[in-house]
């Protein structure tokens, strides 16, 4: 996709946003979550643009030499086409800019494709968060990642 483009995050982009995100996750962030990501002090909230049009977004934080993921999604049309890589791969780097050099996320323990494309960043399991998830109710896989 050689015309896909990175960028910040814009408060014009939260209502395709939301579409991605409740075709994605079963408990799906509020507008006001991702409005919060957008103008977070340490944290970087980016989208994937193909032809003007939003296809996936990731947005993290970070304090010193720590960051967490919290949130990654690429429209299920746009999907295995490396979308996810290239968000994936500009916001390590862009976290690493920032000093850090472990990041977090959760996954759920059942989502062993979301697990592999970690993995496939050197992401390991290394813990676990009981009923971390609602809707079904699930545990977490806490992964970390060095960067």
């Amino acid at each position: 996709m050689a015309d896909l483009v990175i960028r910040a995050m814009r408060e014009s982009d939260v209502p395709v946003l939301m579409e991605i995100e409740r075709s994605s996750f079963t408990t799906p962030w509020s507008e006001l979550s991702f409005l919060s990501e957008i103008y977070r002090k340490n944290g970087i909230a980016i989208v994937a643009e193909f032809e003007q049009n939003v296809i996936g977004y990731a947005c993290a934080t970070y304090l010193l030499h720590e960051a967490h993921i919290l949130n990654l999604a690429v429209h299920h049309e746009f999907r295995r086409r490396g979308v996810g890589t290239m968000l994936m791969n500009h916001l390590l780097r862009e976290l690493k800019k920032r000093g850090c050099v472990f990041v977090y996320l959760e996954v759920r323990a059942s989502n062993s494709g979301a697990q592999a494309f970690y993995q496939q960043f050197g992401f390991t399991a290394v813990g676990r968060r009981k009923k971390y998830y609602a809707h079904p109710e699930e545990d977490a896989l806490l992964m970390m990642g060095r960067i």
